[in-house]
């Protein structure tokens, strides 16, 4: 069998010369460097170790943006947020042993949240490795295994011709739905070698695409076209793959109720007739979704909040789309379509026949109508007023990165994000300190736009080192931190269970000083002012901070 070549592209006699005579003095860190910026990658997030120390110099020498946080954790935090706003790999560079480890759980969130980062990871000099006790520095018997069952993929390389290949597959791996973070990690001596291989040109990784199967999309459009009372949950899916516009057209067809999740927020307008809005931890949304006879979920595994806490029993038929292959009925069963989000939902807006349902919003009124007596009911005047606040202060198109703290719990039910992929947290993994590390690689990302962070003082401690990186990058961000003496959301969760606490209070600094000697302006605020104050921060130039001393409570809850 012959191959025609005629259509490849064809070398120029001086890129031909370029090719074969590549400049002297590269090495392996040149060759990760290129690679990236073949691909297309302007931005690299981490943080410099001995055994990195390669690729790092090559940076210097190349035209990435380099951002160096404080802590690995907090570095991969900022690439996350990067990939979350951009939709681009976000590339991590880490060293070996420690520096890898302490990413960890910022890559957790990273998969749980679908945020394709790409961690470049060194080792120890490749004669060390294959698990013998040779004493090197960081020397861990198989470090590859700490992130295995965290990262998409793992892609190793043990010499430098192996570079390229390995970080266009494991690019190709991050940004296939759904997206998440891989792991490529290289000997130092690799990093450092000196190589004569051409310098790397632009190189294609395009992600495989997830199409549904035409007869479950048949199958779906049946059932929603003559179901009598449909409903939609939206997922985080639905943000990550920009198919919010095809969520509301289809929504609109069917006259069918719509529920985002806390990893969906924005994904459906607030304040549309049909939006239920968010509140998954509330039993009159569960009725409501166990009372339909079609439950459509989009780009969401239904998992322990989507589900208010597993007490969800759905009556009628189940349609679950979903990237994730492992999250198809893993919760319940259903007709389950393995699919990018924005592709299932083109072909089920095509597909389905136009239903009017008159009273569906008259239904959404009333659900809404009893989650506020619910609310109105718990004397929380004052977590309301906050919350409120927040969101007079911020503008509708700048994004907020909220840590785990009782505001941001509040915030998943009861805060309208007006836009799809402004509102994010940690409700994937669950970790501490996002917020903070996650804004600045927001601003890095888009910095035309002023970004929120929202922590509690327990949250803020995990973080406190990186308000150095926002001075030093000057970037346009405000830290609200709400300082209650302790860890509050766990003081109301052993309060509850045993009466008393353990290691919920806590010693803390005065944050307005701390944040004035990184340089970084501070304000104290009240619930009455904060409306102005944080809008005066978000306001100004360079990052800010505003610390709100209260002492917030949670709602009931109902699946107890």
């Amino acid at each position: 069998m012959s191959h025609d070549h005629d259509d490849r592209p064809r070398l120029t006699a001086a890129q031909a010369a370029a090719v074969l005579t590549p400049p002297p003095g590269r090495n392996g860190g040149d060759l990760v460097v290129e690679s990236l910026q073949g691909l297309g990658a302007t931005t690299v997030f981490g943080l410099p170790g001995q055994h990195a120390l390669g690729v790092f110099d090559a940076v210097r020498r190349s035209s990435l943006r380099y951002v160096g946080l404080r802590v690995e954790n907090n570095a991969g935090f900022a690439a996350d947020a990067y990939g979350r706003i951009t939709g681009e790999v976000a590339p991590l560079l880490l060293s070996t042993g420690p520096g890898a480890l302490t990413s960890l759980a910022a890559l957790q969130e990273a998969a749980a949240a679908s945020a394709p980062v790409l961690a470049i990871a060194s080792q120890i000099p490749a004669a060390g490795l294959g698990g013998g006790r040779h004493g090197y520095l960081h020397e861990l018997r198989d470090q590859q295994a700490a992130v295995r069952d965290i990262v998409k993929s793992v892609h190793t390389v043990r010499t430098a011709s192996q570079i390229p290949s390995a970080i266009a597959a494991a690019w190709e791996s991050a940004l296939t739905a759904p997206h998440g973070p891989v792991w490529v990690e290289i000997p130092q001596d690799v990093l450092l070698a000196e190589t004569v291989l051409p310098v790397v040109s632009a190189m294609d990784a395009n992600p495989r695409e997830l199409y549904p199967r035409p007869e479950l999309t048949i199958a779906a459009a049946h059932l929603l076209s003559n179901a009598e009372r449909p409903v939609i949950v939206a997922g985080g899916g639905v943000v990550r793959s920009d198919a919010s516009g095809k969520l509301r057209a289809l929504a609109e067809k069917l006259d069918a109720p719509v529920v985002t999740t806390f990893g969906g927020k924005g994904a459906f307008p607030w304040e549309h007739p049909l939006s239920l809005r968010s509140w998954l931890e509330d039993r009159h949304t569960t009725d409501f979704l166990e009372d339909a006879d079609v439950l459509l979920v989009v780009g969401s595994g239904l998992g322990e909040l989507s589900s208010n806490y597993h007490t969800f029993r759905p009556r009628g038929r189940v349609i679950q789309i979903e990237a994730d292959a492992g999250k198809l009925e893993s919760n319940h069963p259903a007709l389950g379509i393995h699919s990018d989000a924005r592709e299932a939902l083109a072909d089920l807006l095509d597909a389905v026949e136009r239903r009017e349902d008159p009273d569906a919003a008259d239904r959404v009124r009333t659900v809404l109508e009893k989650v506020r007596g619910r609310i109105d009911a718990q004397d929380l005047a004052l977590e309301q007023q906050v919350l409120a606040a927040v969101r007079e202060a911020l503008p509708a198109a700048a994004p907020s990165f909220w840590d785990m703290t009782i505001l941001a719990y509040w915030a998943w039910s009861a805060f309208d994000a007006r836009r799809p992929n402004t509102m994010h947290s940690a409700q994937g993994a669950g970790g501490l300190g996002y917020a903070f590390p996650a804004a600045i690689g927001a601003a890095v990302a888009d910095p035309t736009k002023p970004v929120l962070a929202v922590s509690g003082d327990g949250g803020a401690m995990y973080s406190i080192a990186e308000l150095a990186t926002a001075r030093q990058y000057d970037l346009p961000l405000t830290w609200l931190i709400v300082d209650d003496g302790g860890y509050g959301i766990l003081r109301e969760y052993m309060t509850d269970a045993f009466g008393e606490t353990t290691g919920t209070e806590l010693s803390r600094p005065d944050f307005v000083a701390l944040a004035e000697s990184f340089g970084v302006p501070a304000v104290r605020t009240t619930p009455e002012s904060l409306a102005a104050d944080l809008g005066t921060a978000l306001a100004a130039p360079g990052p800010s901070v505003v610390v709100l001393p209260a002492l917030l409570r949670m709602f009931e809850p109902t699946h107890l």
